[in-house]
């Protein structure tokens, strides 16, 4: 094999991983980087050069000849799209990429599904529009969520998955009308939105021959827990735990091989790589999108585990034959992860030439640079994915510490990065002995994807005082907008007690879990500026027992008077066809009245350095009850058993302590002179803390929280021996029923004030700019047991 004299086109972290990567083939003489990085400028073998345009392909094909080139490698899509494998063909100097045809597969998404169409490769069902008022009328006519995609290039980011028909359309008339990705959006494709596990292949092509690296799977979103805006991909690890040899084995059957044959009949042979994205659904794999290069952050990911010579690879895919069948594509049996680092406000605006520093780092881990640039002697950031950190390991635990080890030696001011990279493969890891809720039987997303999809019918039932929205605590209706001049907002709540009633049922003890119906819902008025005035109750059972009823209406009442509200009606339901024993099920309802100026949230008024303080919570209080029980059993140990948390109390006892009523603290505050620097209120409920302080938040906020700032209940101690912190995180309080935002100059004498109402209270954190995800618990590692 000739020495090769590369020219590689591209300056983000794909190239410089590329760049490492050749120069470590004897077959490599040197490299030239069109425009390349403050990386790649100091790789072995390899020169940045800035004196002719990526996308000016004529003066590259003269750069080429006049350094004697014989490999050319387009990193980013752009070039491949517009053709720029042809420049080089008609100069003969081979180039590992496809033609402009070819290239149409990642061009165009509107031509890549038709081409999955055509071929028979599973897909998702799919339109596409290049009408922006037939788009509007198909969507009004189907039921089924969907992805939006801008059909030509969009930087990884013309994708919008909305919630709501509402969002679904203001996102087409982003797309479309409003060109928020340029002439992208100019054909759009509604896609059917598929749920499951996303992994992506990366695949060398000869036009006949495909040999794959290990499956990989990107971190789109900017927040944690995959939350946020969509952005070119803030961290990826490898190889993923859910691509068994079997699952892969279908995957090259049913779509890769598929795909390169159906390319070669086509009259457009794939040369190149191939990443082709998938979902693990249901019914099996299905491809999302083609795209006709190397990803990012995947390329940083997957080289690191390639043992055979990229050069000799690149080689066989380009030459006058087709000889990747005889060349061996051999990986690593370690893991890889890459923690990707952002400027300041990535993915929306953000600023450039901050000042960097880069330390050196352990064996095994590689820093690539993206969007950094050398200025005389200095490091400067020039992009939004700024550099990432890349580790490799003999697990893939000890491959993302020491990734996020490696991020430690990077510093500039402002820099971001996601602090969960491979989360989802460490939650499908623990499952083997730490629980999740949706193990017990239940799905937080299945409630959140049902709280969306019913979104639009309850829209439709507005009338005057009541916007019909959901997704807050309460539910407000005006009633002097309603046609009652004078008359105040109502506020109503309605809750039940959940699966807690089945240790009530266990020990034969009802009398909390009443009190616990009422708390459930009267502090969900409070936290929208209610006082609590009226409550109802439902109790449903197979057959009445009246000594159980009783007891369970006694808490009820005792609920009642200690948040100030009347007991004023109910309903009992004898059901012997559908509760069966000594079942009982038990609902309430309560109902507010929101004193003039008390409305919270005040989401207007909410700014960043704005504080946010933690009232403690008594235990579990009311959710969670379906994990609680699967913990229980797992470790056990029967209701009646002494609670290891607990001394003296059985667990069931102690399992059973009511939920914290709030109410006559918040509104003695709320009702006193510095009252008005509480700014919204959130009842930590189903959901956890991820998703109840959102629900106070407006959208460019978010909560800043460290989970270290109050001492939790024993019970939550207990209970993370069995549960992973993300999931402690989404489904209970954690010591924490209830937390405020409160201005800076004010919360003090809030703080006091709560006080002196017998709370205790933490300072848990502030609001900040939203960056990505709503809520950034900090220091959740410190819930490992």
């Amino acid at each position: 094999m000739a020495s090769l004299r590369v020219l590689l086109i591209g300056n983000g972290g794909r190239e410089h991983a590329l760049a490492w990567k050749l120069s470590q083939s004897p077959h490599v003489e040197s490299i030239i980087v069109v425009p390349g990085n403050g990386g790649t400028a100091g790789v072995p073998k390899v020169t940045n050069n800035d004196s002719v345009a990526a996308d000016d392909y004529p003066a590259l094909v003269q750069l080429a000849l006049k350094e004697g080139v014989n490999l050319v490698v387009p990193g980013p899509e752009a070039p491949l799209v517009d053709g720029v494998e042809g420049y080089f063909r008609d100069a003969r100097i081979p180039c590992f990429g496809p033609s402009k045809d070819a290239a149409r597969m990642e061009g165009s998404k509107t031509f890549s599904k038709d081409f999955m169409k055509k071929h028979n490769i599973p897909t998702a069902a799919y339109k596409n529009f290049s009408s922006y008022e037939e788009a509007s009328k198909y969507l009004d006519t189907i039921n089924h969520n969907v992805v939006l995609k801008a059909t030509g290039l969009a930087a990884g980011k013309g994708v919008i998955i909305p919630q709501t028909k509402e969002e679904a359309q203001q996102g087409l008339k982003d797309i479309m009308l409003d060109k928020h990705f340029g002439s992208a959006g100019d054909e759009v494709v509604i896609e059917e939105f598929l749920t499951g596990d996303e992994l992506s292949i990366l695949s060398f092509c000869d036009g006949t021959t495909i040999k794959s690296l290990p499956p990989a799977q990107d971190h789109k979103r900017i927040g944690e827990g995959d939350t946020g805006l969509n952005t070119g991909g803030m961290g990826c690890y490898a190889p993923t735990k859910i691509a068994t040899p079997a699952l892969i084995a279908q995957i090259e059957r049913d779509i890769l091989q598929p795909t390169v044959d159906g390319m070669r009949k086509e009259g457009f042979p794939m040369i190149g790589c191939l990443f082709t994205g998938l979902m693990i659904t249901a019914d099996g794999p299905k491809a999302l999108e083609y795209n006709v290069r190397f990803g990012d952050p995947e390329t940083q990911t997957v080289l690191p585990l390639l043992e055979s010579d990229l050069a000799e690879i690149m080689a066989a895919c380009t030459g006058s034959l087709p000889l990747l069948q005889h060349v061996p594509v051999k990986v690593s049996s370690k893991f890889s992860a890459t923690v990707v680092v952002a400027a300041p406000g990535y993915p929306n605006s953000y600023p450039k030439d901050i000042p960097m520093q880069v330390s050196s780092t352990s064996e095994g881990t590689t820093i690539f640079h993206a969007g950094t640039k050398l200025s005389s002697d200095s490091l400067l950031s020039a992009g939004g994915r700024v550099i990432a950190a890349n580790s490799t390991g003999e697990s893939l635990k000890v491959a993302v510490d020491k990734a996020y080890e490696g991020v430690k030696s990077i510093q500039f001011s402002g820099m971001y990065y996601r602090r969960d990279i491979a989360h989802r493969a460490f939650r499908k890891e623990d499952s083997s002995d730490k629980l999740t809720y949706a193990q017990s039987g239940v799905s937080i997303d299945a409630g959140n994807n049902l709280v969306n999809r019913i979104k639009a019918a309850v829209t439709t039932t507005r009338r005057a005082g009541a916007d019909a929205e959901i997704g807050g605590f309460g539910g407000e209706v005006d009633l002097s907008q309603a046609g009652y001049p004078g008359a105040p907002i109502l506020v109503g709540a309605i809750d039940g007690v959940g699966t807690k009633l089945i240790i009530a049922q266990a020990l034969n003890k009802h009398d909390t879990v009443g009190i616990d119906l009422v708390a459930m819902n009267v502090n969900d008025l409070v936290v929208q500026g209610a006082e609590p005035i009226m409550f109802l109750d439902y109790y449903g059972c197979s057959k009445l027992d009246v000594a159980t009823a009783a007891s369970f209406v006694e808490g009820v009442a005792a609920g009642c008077i200690e948040s100030g509200c009347a007991l004023v009606g109910g309903e009992t339901a004898e059901m012997p066809d559908l509760y069966t024993g000594d079942d009982y099920d038990a609902a309430g309802a309560a109902i507010g009245v929101m004193r003039a100026g008390q409305r919270l949230p005040r989401k207007d008024a909410m700014v960043p350095g704005d504080a946010l303080i933690g009232l403690a919570s008594s235990g579990v209080h009311s959710n969670g009850f379906s994990l609680v029980r699967r913990v229980v059993q797992k470790r056990g140990l029967a209701y009646t058993d002494a609670a290891p948390w607990a001394a003296g109390k059985s667990v069931g006892e102690s399992l059973l302590t009511p939920t914290r009523i709030y109410v006559k603290s918040l509104l003695k505050v709320l009702a006193s002179p510095g009252g008005t620097a509480v700014k919204g209120m959130a009842h930590i409920t189903g959901g956890g803390l991820t998703e109840n302080v959102p629900r106070m938040l407006p959208g460019h906020l978010a909560a800043d929280i460290d989970v270290t700032t109050w001492e939790a209940p024993a019970v939550f101690k207990w209970l993370r021996e069995s549960v992973v912190p993300t999931e402690m995180a989404r489904t209970f309080n954690n010591g924490i029923g209830m937390i405020l935002a409160v201005s800076q100059e004010g919360v003090d004498g809030v703080v006091a004030s709560l006080e002196a109402a017998g709370e205790t209270v933490y300072r848990i954190g502030s609001l900040v700019e939203k960056g990505g995800e709503d809520c950034i618990l900090r220091n959740l590692s410190s819930w490992e047991a």
